[in-house]
């Protein structure tokens, strides 16, 4: 394993000239024999830096992330960010869903760099690479501190996740709403409980996962569902299309986004491999569909779009609403420059 690929200026490339984001001599690694962690290994280290910048040329509408994990067992097979694995010559496939590296100085760490006079309170991001509330955020509670120290310096921030564990932060959740702008979006791309059970295994199931948009609204947080991914030919019938905003609908959310998989590398041989093992009939027509590359065609993506946002209409909610958030006013004297961090693996 190789940490000292992670570099401050890299995003995870090697780079001798930079400084590591963590040294291999701080990494500690630990296993737990519980259920619920068992052949999962956890590599805790302090990181140097916890607010990632995304590229330039993103599809983002914000310019900065938080990530206090890496690796994810949620164990999505369509993952974007399994590259990110790579970095730490750990593989993309089962490296990534049981080998996670944990920051465990997060909170600490984003507290002081909130308070830097170089920060100018811009809105961060979270869970745009992988679910900071997946099921190590169980054990570490990395959570509760970010979000209070993003409260106490009143910073607009948002939330993707698809871990109801989310609802044992309510509490913070409701307190930072009250001070900055605050952005919850769950992700749940289809209702199918097999189709689930075989592509998302370590996830909650996407009905616990509506109802965690049902309690969030409940308690006045304006939550949105990003409908992602829509499978081709597993969860694309119109059917099952209707059956999903349905649902969505029925939770309370407030909008509604699809999201067409897209298979990068990295993610794209894990999920070809589980195509062929669950659905060999697919693979030929997936081979077909993303021939150009990491994309479904332009036709796929506007044809599930409209048929998404014609059903969002129809049970009365829409998409994701335009606007930026709430930004703090810069400070009064000219601040040297922006916080540096590594680039950011972008979600589409």
């Amino acid at each position: 394993m190789r940490w000292e690929n992670l570099t401050v200026d890299s995003g995870g490339h090697s780079r001798a000239a930079d400084a590591a984001l963590f040294g291999a001599d701080a990494v500690v690694s630990r296993t737990f024999d519980t259920p619920e962690f068992r052949g999962i290994t956890f590599h805790e280290v302090r990181a140097r830096s916890i607010i990632n910048r995304v590229p330039g040329a993103s599809r983002m509408p914000f310019e900065w992330t938080v990530n206090p994990y890496r690796g994810c067992s949620h164990a999505c097979v369509y993952c974007f960010a399994r590259k990110s694995h790579s970095y730490l010559d750990l593989d993309t496939g089962l490296g990534f869903d049981s080998q996670i590296v944990v920051k465990v100085n997060a909170p600490d760490l984003l507290r002081r760099q909130l308070g830097s006079r170089r920060w100018l309170g811009e809105h961060i991001a979270m869970g745009t690479n992988v679910d900071c509330y997946q099921r190590a955020e169980g054990r570490y509670r990395l959570m509760p501190g970010i979000i209070g120290a993003l409260r106490d310096h009143a910073n607009p921030f948002s939330i993707l996740t698809k871990g109801t564990l989310i609802l044992r932060d309510l509490d913070l959740l409701v307190q930072a709403s009250e001070v900055t702008d605050v952005g919850i979006s769950v992700s749940v791309g289809f209702t199918d409980p097999a189709l689930w059970r075989t592509v998302e295994p370590g996830t909650p199931s996407p009905e616990r996962r509506l109802d965690a948009v049902r309690t969030l609204t409940e308690h006045g947080i304006d939550v949105g569902v990003l409908m992602a991914p829509v499978i081709p030919f597993l969860s694309d019938h119109p059917a099952q299309l209707r059956a999903t905003v349905r649902a969505i609908a029925a939770s309370g959310a407030s909008s509604v986004t699809p999201l067409v998989l897209h298979l990068r590398p990295g993610a794209r041989e894990w999920f070809m491999a589980w195509l062929g093992q669950h659905h060999p009939h697919l693979v030929r027509r997936y081979e077909r569909l993303y021939a150009e590359g990491a994309y479904a065609p332009k036709w796929y993506q506007r044809r599930i779009t409209r048929q998404v946002h014609d059903l969002a209409q129809e049970y009365g909610i829409g998409p994701a609403r335009a606007g930026m958030p709430r930004r703090i006013p810069e400070p009064a004297e000219p601040a040297d420059q922006a916080v540096s961090e590594p680039t950011q693996l972008t979600l589409i």
